[in-house]
């Protein structure tokens, strides 16, 4: 699934008219490298959820046959967050696990090693995550020697257990197990700070994977224009800009 649903506050007056997914990064819009990473990982059909300014996105990405993927949509007329959004396009992600990934990121790489430690560990949440050396510079996740997450913005049964392990950061994507429906009520509420915290305190089995290659979000002026140039000069790099 892919998280395409926000506003785009922070990227203000840019998303006034245009919807953030489908502003431009090295030549595509940004949900467009999305897809890609889908593809790379061997994912074919996704599910995109929309609100703000939502039919300019399907409009642009139709069924998604021109990118190589089957999509469907689902629209919120009333947003609903990342939880809610997840638990509302139910019919599509529950037959077996399924990732979720915000519209918003790129990264190079693809999510195999991600998928795989999901299914070596029988885990219900698995996240990809950053170091985060600055300290919780973005949704702080404690991770021990053998991936399991311990606590997510600072909330995790039992700190004396993790207060010393690294911090790393979401890097917003992860693999889920169908059973995660059972704690997703309808209605507005977030994975990460809502649900998550939920599942550590019932411990439940939620790990995380590193990610060690280039990653980049594009949610705020400065990270989209940084991004724009890091991105293009990359790609032309390797040649496919």
């Amino acid at each position: 699934m892919i998280l395409a649903a926000g506003k785009g506050t922070r990227l203000r007056p840019w998303t006034e008219h245009t919807p953030k997914p489908l502003l431009e990064v090295a030549g595509q819009p940004m949900i467009v490298h999305v897809l890609d990473i889908l593809r790379r990982s061997g994912i074919r059909e996704a599910v995109i959820n929309l609100h703000h300014l939502g039919d300019q996105i399907r409009n642009r990405l139709g069924d998604g046959s021109a990118f190589g993927m089957r999509l469907e949509y689902s629209v919120e007329p009333e947003l609903l967050d990342t939880g809610g959004g997840v638990a509302r396009a139910r019919r599509f992600l529950a037959r077996g696990p399924f990732a979720v990934i915000n519209a918003d990121v790129y990264f190079e790489g693809d999510l195999y090693a991600l998928a795989a430690l999901h299914e070596e560990r029988r885990s219900l949440v698995t996240l990809l995550v950053r170091p985060d050396p600055a300290g919780a510079r973005r949704d702080d996740v404690r991770v021990d020697a053998a991936g399991r997450v311990w606590s997510l913005l600072g909330l995790g049964p039992h700190p004396e257990r993790w207060q010393h392990l690294p911090r790393y950061f979401y890097a917003s994507a992860m693999v889920c197990s169908p059973r995660l429906f059972d704690f997703l009520p309808e209605g507005v509420y977030s994975l990460t700070r809502d649900v998550l915290p939920r599942l550590l305190r019932a411990r439940e089995p939620v790990y995380a994977l590193e990610h060690h290659g280039y990653w980049r979000v594009l949610d705020t002026p400065e990270d989209l224009e940084e991004g724009r140039r890091e991105i293009r000069a990359r790609k032309e790099a390797e040649g496919t800009a």
